[in-house]
């Protein structure tokens, strides 16, 4: 199955949320491969580490292959890396996907991402993290995924934005993937003993959106995650966020 987590505001945790249901995924078994699409390169530094710097290759060269004709291409496997965690691989970002997107949109190439992750094989699941912006990569993934998780960070900014984003899963549902579904909205950043993040909530799961549970919790440890390189579940497989997250991994991709 293919998952993207789409949210046009930066700051949400996409790429915390991507990389960690990744590595709970991994480590139930199943063989998990991470696209990360935003040129900033945070899901990729978040697996690779130090790795990633000037990793090739890259998403960025994989597009650019696209701009011209070949009679024989590099296949999609050859843009796959491993990461240091059984079962869990990345296809790599790089800062120059940001000069690229131009060329790539005049020639109306927002179909290749999903031509490429149809040619490889073996893997259970895809989670595709986007930029924290509408543009060609973000509808790329769109187009390629099946399921698509929105992050929700609780504040009144974000709830604004929440139904934009969900008119924007309908419009690419409607042009380009009747198959696009929303499996629901991650809380991210949750503060329980705060009023108005509850109060957001509740209001959100009243007007019948699919809000799922559990939340996941502000907490400092996601940062110590993010500096070790180490997704939580590797770094610290009893802490409360860890266990969040597989019951979160249990709500979404575990349930099938």
């Amino acid at each position: 199955m293919r998952w993207v987590v789409f949210n046009q505001k930066g700051g949400v945790g996409k790429s915390t949320i991507v990389c960690n249901l990744a590595a709970v995924n991994a480590r139930a078994g199943r063989k998990t491969l991470v696209v990360d699409l935003d040129p900033q390169a945070n899901a990729t530094h978040y697996l690779l580490g130090s790795d990633a710097d000037g990793l090739s290759p890259n998403l960025a060269e994989l597009f650019e292959a696209t701009l011209g004709f070949k009679l024989f291409r590099d296949e999609a496997r050859g843009y796959v890396h491993h990461t240091r965690f059984d079962r869990l691989h990345v296809m790599a970002s790089s800062p120059d996907l940001e000069p690229l997107q131009g060329k790539l949109e005049a020639k109306f190439k927002i179909y290749k991402l999903r031509d490429a992750l149809d040619e490889l094989e073996g893997y259970d699941d895809v989670i595709l993290d986007t930029p924290p912006a509408f543009h060609f990569y973000t509808l790329s993934a769109l187009i390629a995924a099946r399921r698509c998780l929105i992050p929700f960070d609780c504040d009144e900014f974000s709830r604004r934005a929440l139904y934009g984003l969900l008119e924007s899963v309908a419009e690419v549902r409607e042009d380009h993937n009747p198959r696009l579904e929303v499996a629901g909205i991650v809380v991210n950043q949750f503060q329980p003993r705060a009023r108005l993040p509850r109060r957001l909530v509740e209001e959100l799961t009243e007007e019948g959106l699919p809000v799922l549970e559990p939340a996941i919790t502000a907490s400092v440890k996601v940062r110590e995650s993010h500096e070790a390189a180490l997704p939580l579940p590797y770094l610290a497989p009893r802490h409360k966020l860890t266990t969040q997250f597989e019951a979160l991994h249990a709500a979404t991709l575990g349930a099938r």
